[in-house]
């Protein structure tokens, strides 16, 4: 939750993702495209600022 410069309050989040058997290209290419078909991600699309941190392990 944060200040907006108008006055008002926001959400915005960091989602961090770890994903194990692919490159880390592909795997941000796969998170990417699944925040794009997310009902979630849909429902809150330009409402709430979204960051996706994608990680191989």
């Amino acid at each position: 939750i944060g200040m907006l410069p108008s006055g008002g309050y926001a959400l915005d989040v960091d989602l961090f993702v770890e994903i194990t058997g692919l490159s880390q290209e592909n795997a941000e290419k796969l998170v990417t495209a699944t925040h794009q078909v997310c009902p979630y991600s849909n429902a809150t699309h330009g409402n709430i600022d979204v960051r996706l941190h994608t990680t191989v392990i």
